[in-house]
């Protein structure tokens, strides 16, 4: 080979892999990641939305890019994220992790034509995510956790871990879209409990939150349930700090609340169900629509207690609880 040729071949190939590559780079199918929480506190769910990927064959950097985008608890701009993943046409959106249901609502208020997966604390029909559980239509589908139904149970929990309470405080977020339905839940599973007298505290940001702890001082009640609210999540490091400087037995509908120190939580495992949401990325990404999986509901509910916070509580725990817990973090 003649040495003019040799230096054209080598400068070609040295101009025409970084094109190859970035071809590459155009046909990896690209995932838009909404999420109203902040990287930091999401590890370990996008390490969960990841191996729901794996399990169906995409592995990140390789097969698949992912486009993460974080609302850092201000679902406020969860719409401009939203808007931003469909104009760089993603091939699918997970609204999931903190904030789900809103960065459900944000990502199909901003296509109707992208499929979106989604996590939702409330139920996805009545917020018009979906036309129904089993067949949601459109470009929409999920993992529901419909978690009003387990309020019964987190308050039978409670009464069973603090007998002596014969009133409560709740904490609910009013902002979420489907807190109306959620304050009727309660209530009504207060009621088929025996608690008549529930005290219902509003905090729907940061210092209402404080506010709300505050208010404790006053009403003075024998336990605190802190409703269901991916904010809640986000804040949980603050609220479970409250709780703790007030020592009030505290019930959470997550383990995201007694792993930092929160005395005792009921709920389905958020993780597992942002597994799934990657498992159903993945199966869209291989060719299935939305509107032909079905809703799914979490089959994994755990219930966790903190054997250090209920020291510090001076609580005594009780066999049956101890027995029916799935993990005691000691």
């Amino acid at each position: 080979m003649r040495r003019r040729e040799f230096i054209t071949l080598v400068s070609g190939a040295v101009v025409s892999w970084p094109l190859a590559a970035r071809a590459q780079q155009i046909s990896i199918p690209v995932i838009g990641f909404l999420s109203g929480e902040s990287p930091d506190t999401s590890t370990h769910l996008v390490t969960a939305f990841r191996q729901g990927l794996n399990e169906v064959g995409f592995v990140e950097g390789q097969n698949v890019a992912i486009e993460y985008r974080w609302a850092l608890g201000q679902n406020d701009r969860l719409a401009a994220l939203a808007r931003d993943l469909v104009s760089r046409h993603v091939t699918v959106i997970a609204a999931t992790a903190g904030g789900g249901t809103a960065a459900s609502l944000a990502a199909k208020a901003a296509t109707s034509t992208i499929p979106i997966v989604f996590t939702s604390g409330v139920d996805p029909v009545k917020i018009g995510l979906v036309e129904s559980l089993n067949r949601p239509g459109g470009n929409v589908t999920g993992i529901a956790f419909l978690s009003l139904a387990l309020e019964p149970k987190r308050l039978g929990f409670l009464q069973e871990l603090v007998p002596q309470a014969t009133d409560i405080a709740v904490m609910l977020n009013p902002t979420l879209p489907d807190s109306e339905n959620q304050l009727r839940e309660v209530q009504e599973a207060a009621r088929t409990i025996g608690l008549h007298d529930v005290a219902i505290l509003h905090a729907s940001d940061i210092d209402e939150i404080e506010a709300a702890f505050k208010s404790l001082d006053q009403i003075r009640p024998g336990a605190l349930l802190v409703g269901t609210d991916p904010f809640y999540i986000n804040r949980r490091e603050q609220i479970v700090g409250l709780a703790a400087r007030h020592a009030i037995p505290t019930m959470y509908d997550g383990r995201e609340f007694t792993e930092v120190g929160g005395l005792i939580s009921y709920g389905a495992s958020f993780a597992d169900a942002v597994r799934q949401v990657g498992v159903y990325t993945g199966r869209i990404l291989k060719g299935e629509k939305a509107s032909d999986l079905p809703v799914l509901q979490p089959t994994k509910i755990e219930l966790i207690i903190n054997l250090k916070t209920a020291k510090a509580l001076n609580i005594s725990l009780p066999q049956s609880l101890l027995v029916a817990a799935d993990e005691v973090i000691e």
